[in-house]
């Protein structure tokens, strides 16, 4: 996964398998290659159509395909990439169920969102309220620094062009942030509902652990091009997330940190069963012994 391209957008084409490959094919009929086993995820606008031989392959390389709205900032469905298993899914499981455990978890969330430990003696609900405060605190001093207009995050993802163009900035922003999240948490094989900050949401998870990053990757970002006023905002948003994504390495971040959160807790992670399914694409395995050398 972390040495994975993060994302593309694919809008108005047929998606299929030709000879083998993932291609993209427009309404003249011009292909384009996706490198599918090269992406962490592939993000569907409307107009897309894709052939259940393109959703197999996406499948087995483990590339996630999400079905978006307009600008991507609306989920409608996800194809689950291999490597999930019930191990991990149980480990999960337990901290988020468990009051204490779940508590060690979400203390070592906001040490990392914020750089500092969070206030001893404060329950989920009232750390929660806290960040809740700083973020709000964090929108207005990024619109000051890059001297956008701020009344608040407001966004109706029913009413997309009602939103002003920060607002816009920051919703496909985080969307993209939460494309390449989902894929990571997947891919480790997490339940992208179970959280532990954020509850009751198919994403719950994903929103956890994407807000770590948010703010020192997206947000800025989006302020920046906010301040530009650009005509399309969505499409300059997502190539300089893209760019972001690739310039900062976040790929290779997000899983161990996925590990390291949880195991705050300070649980024992379960052993695989023996008989659990195996990675969708394994190592290859050597020729010799950890010091052979090939020609």
């Amino acid at each position: 996964m972390k040495e994975r391209i993060s994302l593309i957008f694919i809008s108005y084409g047929q998606i299929d398998v030709v000879d083998g490959a993932f291609v993209v094919i427009d309404k003249n009929g011009v292909r384009e290659h996706i490198p599918v086993g090269s992406v962490a995820c592939i993000m569907l606008e409307p107009g897309t159509r894709v052939s259940h031989a393109a959703a197999k392959l996406a499948a087995y390389v483990g590339t996630l395909l999400v079905w978006v709205g307009e600008a991507g900032v609306r989920l409608y469905a996800s194809g689950q990439p291999g490597g999930a298993r019930s191990d991990q899914l149980l480990y999960q499981a337990r901290l988020a169920l468990d009051a204490d455990l779940r508590l060690k978890v979400v203390r070592k969330m906001y040490e990392m969102r914020f750089g500092e430990p969070p206030p001893s003696r404060r329950g989920v609900d009232q750390l929660r309220g806290i960040e809740g405060a700083r973020v709000r605190k964090t929108y207005e001093l990024l619109a000051k620094r890059y001297g956008v207009k701020w009344r608040g995050r407001r966004y109706d993802p029913e009413e997309w062009d009602a939103s002003d163009t920060a607002n816009r900035c920051i919703s496909a922003a985080t969307a993209c942030l939460y494309g390449i999240t989902e894929a990571a948490v997947l891919a480790a094989g997490y339940a992208p509902a179970v959280g532990f900050i954020h509850t009751g949401k198919p994403l719950s998870f994903v929103y956890d652990i994407a807000d770590i990053y948010k703010f020192d990757t997206v947000v800025p970002l989006a302020f920046q091009i906010a301040a530009k006023q650009p005509s399309h905002p969505d499409r300059m948003v997502r190539k300089a997330c893209r760019d972001l994504f690739r310039e900062t390495k976040i790929l290779k971040r997000i899983i161990p940190d996925i590990e390291a959160i949880l195991a705050a807790g300070g649980i024992e992670p379960p052993k695989p069963p023996k008989d659990a399914v195996p990675p969708a694409i394994p190592e290859p395995k050597g020729l010799g012994d950890a010091g052979h050398r090939g020609g």
